[in-house]
């Protein structure tokens, strides 16, 4: 059994001078950007984004926020834009970002994780209010009725981003209807000197000057904030004005500030302060982005695209910017003047593309993407498919070895037989030759970039093999494009659970669940999280549902197609090439689950019961043998009972059998040395 799904808080017994335990958790780190001589900073950041207030009328209500707020998570997790660990950046959206999560997130959380040497990301898109002079960002729960109660002041914001957050690069990006008071401008300046005195490195891009509207439109990138589009534009590339790769403050604000007040006639006026920060504070870091001279000076031009069917994606040098539909046209303005590769592509047709198009400055240009050929299938590759799938599905080393020889030929015939990759590359992983596997998979996506599928499948692969990070960018793209699709949501639960973000974990679980309440998977995930949160009793109930629901002969997996399917890629590299070897692991794991959830809340039988069933399915756990150990020890303890402290006795000394290296080695043997003491002296 893969050992992350051991994660627990392990408290051993007071009073015998027993080993203490301490919470375990496995965290995976990618590596740095490629480019050695490229210094990212490790980087915090806390998105917040409402669309529709608890107590503002209907008029009131704004349309993108939350839109905003994911184009800005998705570009700050990417590897080719800000370079943050998914862990580390915080998403706070619709009735989840209230005062009181806000006040956490920023007074709490970025100061207790942010050094010296860090960056630190601050987005707010929402309203914004100015009341006696004072200006306020406006959480879920405002209420216009006491604006000064339940906003949160952008002094306040501006003093713990100033003094309490200790990270050499600060960043706040606001992007709310009077924003403009938190820099320097006619009698917001004022307000603003304190703010700005507070760091030299800060830098603060506000979407308007005081008293100006921040507007928001269909017509930027399908939905967004004019301001949160440029910003996010440039993040990804389209500020780098120098061609180095790296996206400046300067070079964002200055990119920014000019198109913005272009798109509104200068109506909106992006501010920042240009004393204040490092113009050179490195804000995003693009090294397949280099570019061997400056781009033009010239304003940025508009690409419009339409298409002849729906649901056609549309990918501008090589960045997917949305989906495109027979009557709705997707406008991306803000683009370099020059030569663009673009492409059109919508599953199971040939793609338009990928072909250069030509933006001028200053001017729109429409761009005609035609979907017309339904790939058509060779027989033999068709066939070949098939074979493949029918030696897939029977399980075992040889068989899984026959469905690449198939799916390989399949590929032969037709190399854009997205289909045959992606079985390709689980018929690779179930021989456990990982390399192969994930190239397969990448084949697929980049022969159908709109294949949800494989990247759920890939991501499931890369959670495997501790690519959390890109697991979670992949999962992100396929929720953001279908937020019904109950597989990415329960794997991003997975994901998110594997990164200590229990949280967001049992969001997606949940989401998940409502989606498809017989699918046992979620109920796992969201059990796992809310005990690694400390909730215990609530999290008995999803292990009981997870068992009940996946309470089948393991036999019939196979049969069933289930595994085919990829429902359970990506919860732990199976220890042998049979279907049903994951089904057990999760029985054992969701008893381990129950068993430590009872005996934190000090139900020792239960918990020992739990523990001994999870044995039956994996005895080979030395989490588990950890686990019932301490249970016995409890019970030795309240009853004086040498028989059950020899049963603890023979549970640690198996634990360290398996694995004398665990962190909860070293308790175990303290322990043992505390039973052979109390033994001795009968």
């Amino acid at each position: 059994m893969n050992c992350a799904y051991r994660i627990a808080s392990f408290v051993a017994v007071a009073g015998l001078a027993f080993g203490q335990g301490k919470t375990r958790d496995l965290k995976y780190e990618e590596n740095a950007p490629a480019n050695a001589s490229v210094n990212v900073p490790r980087g915090y950041a806390l998105i917040v984004g409402i669309s529709n207030y608890k107590n503002l009328p209907a008029k009131s209500q704004l349309e993108f926020p939350e839109r905003d707020a994911d184009a800005m998570y998705s570009v700050l997790i990417s590897p080719e834009g800000g370079n943050f660990h998914a862990e580390n950046v915080h998403r706070l959206t619709g009735a989840k970002a209230t005062l009181a999560n806000l006040k956490q997130e920023l007074e709490v959380w970025l100061p207790s994780v942010a050094k010296e040497d860090d960056r630190v990301v601050i987005y707010f898109a929402g309203h914004g209010f100015i009341k006696d002079g004072r200006a306020y960002l406006a959480p879920y729960d405002f209420d216009p009725s006491n604006i000064a109660g339940t906003g949160y002041p952008m002094d306040t914001l501006g003093m713990v981003a100033g003094s309490k957050i200790q990270a050499k690069n600060k960043v706040l990006i606001t992007d709310s209807c009077h924003s403009g008071a938190i820099t320097p401008d006619a009698d917001a300046q004022a307000y603003n000197k304190r703010l700005l005195d507070l760091s030299k490195s800060m830098f603060s891009l506000t979407a308007s000057r005081d008293r100006e509207r921040s507007f928001e439109s269909a017509q930027w990138g399908g939905g967004h904030g004019i301001f949160t589009y440029y910003v996010v534009k440039g993040l990804e590339g389209e500020a780098d004005e120098n061609g180095d790769g790296i996206v400046t403050a300067d070079e964002l604000a200055d990119y920014t500030y000019r198109n913005v007040r272009e798109a509104t006639k200068g109506q909106q006026n992006p501010t920042s302060d240009r004393g204040s920060f490092d113009p050179n504070m490195l804000l995003a870091y693009l090294p397949a982005g280099l570019r061997a001279a400056k781009a033009p000076e010239a304003k940025e031009g508009t690409l419009i695209f339409e298409t002849n069917m729906d649901g056609v994606e549309v990918f501008v040098d090589g960045v997917s910017h949305g989906i495109v539909n027979k009557s709705a046209p997707l406008r991306l303005p803000g683009l370099r003047p020059g030569a663009h590769t673009i492409q059109g592509v919508k599953m199971g047709y040939e793609p338009d593309g990928p072909r250069d198009e030509t933006v001028y400055p200053g001017q729109e240009s429409t761009v005609s993407i035609k979907i017309l050929i339904a790939r058509r299938r060779n027989k033999a590759a068709i066939d070949e498919l098939n074979e493949g799938l029918a030696a897939f599905n029977k399980g075992s080393a040889e068989n899984y070895k026959k469905a690449v020889e198939h799916f390989e030929k399949a590929l032969s015939i037709d190399p854009k037989y997205s289909q045959a990759a992606l079985y390709l590359g689980r018929a690779y992983y179930s021989l456990f030759d990982e390399d192969k596997a994930q190239a397969a998979m990448r084949q697929a996506i980049e022969i159908d970039p709109d294949y949800l599928e494989a990247r759920v499948s890939y991501a499931g692969v890369l959670l495997d093999t501790g690519g959390v990070d890109e697991a979670i960018r992949q999962l992100n793209t396929v929720t953001q494009r279908d937020k019904r699709d109950a597989t990415a949501l329960y794997m991003q639960a997975q994901a998110y659970r594997m990164k200590g973000l229990y949280a967001q974990a049992i969001e997606s679980a949940n989401a998940a669940i409502k989606l498809t309440p017989q699918v046992a998977e979620p109920h796992m995930w969201l059990a796992d999280s809310l005990r690694l949160s400390g909730k215990y009793q609530e999290s008995t109930g999803e292990y009981m549902n997870y068992l009940r629901l996946s309470n089948f002969d393991s036999g019939v997996g196979g049969q069933m197609n289930y595994y085919v399917l990829g429902y359970l890629f990506g919860v732990g590299h199976k220890k042998r090439a049979a279907q049903t070897d994951t089904w057990r692991d999760l029985r054992s794991l969701a008893y381990f689950g129950l068993c430590d959830s009872e005996r934190n809340m000090m139900h020792y039988p239960d918990a020992i019961g739990y523990c001994q069933k999870s044995l039956a399915y994996d005895k080979t756990d030395p989490y588990t043998h950890y686990a019932l150990g301490l249970c016995y020890m409890h019970q030795a303890q309240s009853s004086g009972s040498y028989e059950t402290l020899s049963a603890a006795q023979e549970h640690f000394q198996k634990m360290i059998e398996i694995n004398p290296d665990l962190e909860e080695a070293k308790f175990a043997k303290a322990d043992l040395r505390s039973i052979d003491m109390a033994l001795a002296a009968r």
